[in-house]
């Protein structure tokens, strides 16, 4: 992040990184209402806040279009808000209630809305690299101008569906941009204890992507380059990027994160990238009362969604089966 947030100057475009100041605001007052959702027993099940992480999602999935793809992870509520998601549907999926987006049977690291490109959140580390790389190889055969954006943890480069998603896109020259979301972490091992070379880049690099790094809490520079890259690739030209960011919660809802000093936390949030959004776009001329208005604004809907999930119904009995695979059963043709 610039030091001096005038330094970004009067080209800035106002009215697109307002937009994507409040979306960034959005996410982080849902992650918020998710943790107290959780504390409050309404969710069972875990609750992994992206708090921090915000401007990759923000500045990744504001470069897509409707009908472009993203894959996510077990963190997966900012990127799915960003690429257009409904929070109350999102909310009511966490309470398990009906008219969330899998009727309540998936929870937080199963949302999907094929309706605006959001082909699912994935509890299964690593897992949706691969996922992604089908999808972009069905985009390329059948010829669509279209291209999928694959988020996930550095954490995932140490499991095998990394080697085979990236050498897949690599070999068939996918439309593909991998994103990975270096938060420091892999759950509550820090990054560096675990990983042995030269890193997420390093590996990509090895696999004949070309690879680029960004400050993952410096919005503008994300939005930037994920412009750049996210057109090279839908021109079948696959992409890595690298954004370095903070988790500045514990994994988990529940993780207290004893595994990191609070100077440690205290210092990271000073870089926050909704904070440091705020700077540039005062320092641009943007009234402080409408950026207070916008994060107001974002509490309120989140506070309306929370509300409104915790009023829903259960999901009808009579929805217990459906959407369950029951075709091709191993055991009619076990013996």
């Amino acid at each position: 992040m610039t030091d001096d947030p005038s330094s970004y100057g009067s080209n800035l475009n106002m009215e697109r990184y307002r937009a994507h100041y409040g979306q960034m605001c959005r996410i982080r007052e849902f992650e918020k209402a998710a943790i107290t959702a959780a504390q409050n027993k309404l969710v069972l099940g875990a609750i992994h806040p992206s708090i921090g992480q915000e401007a990759v999602a923000v500045g990744v999935c504001g470069n897509l279009r409707r009908d472009d793809i993203i894959l996510s992870t077990h963190r997966g509520h900012g990127h799915t808000m960003a690429k257009g998601a409904d929070p109350l549907a999102m909310m009511r999926e966490l309470f398990g209630r009906a008219g969330g987006y899998s009727q309540g049977k998936g929870g937080s690291m199963h949302i999907a809305d094929f309706e605006v490109g959001m082909l699912g959140a994935n509890g299964v580390v690593g897992a949706n690299i691969n996922i992604a790389a089908g999808a972009a190889h069905a985009i390329k055969l059948r010829g669509e101008d279209r291209v999928v954006v694959c988020f996930f943890g550095d954490g995932a480069i140490n499991r095998g569906p990394f080697l085979e998603g990236l050498n897949w896109a690599g070999v068939f020259r996918l439309p593909i941009l991998f994103v990975c979301e270096d938060n420091g972490f892999a759950a509550t091992t820090r990054t560096h204890a675990m990983t042995s070379g030269g890193g997420p880049a390093a590996r990509a690099e090895a696999m004949g992507i070309a690879a680029d790094t960004v400050d993952g809490n410096d919005l503008v520079a994300i939005d930037e380059m994920a412009r750049d890259l996210i057109d090279e690739a839908r021109q079948g030209r696959p992409r890595f990027l690298l954004a370095r960011t903070y988790r500045l919660t514990g994994h988990t809802s529940a993780d207290t994160a004893p595994y990191r000093s609070e100077e440690e936390v205290e210092l990271r949030w000073l870089n926050d990238p909704i904070t440091n959004m705020r700077r540039i776009l005062e320092a641009a001329g943007v009234p402080g009362t409408q950026l207070t208005a916008m994060a107001e604004a974002a509490k309120s809907e989140m506070k309306r969604a929370y509300e409104a999930a915790a009023a829903t119904d259960w999901p009808s009995r009579e929805l217990a089966y459906a959407d369950v695979q029951d075709i091709g059963d191993p055991r009619e043709r076990a013996f």
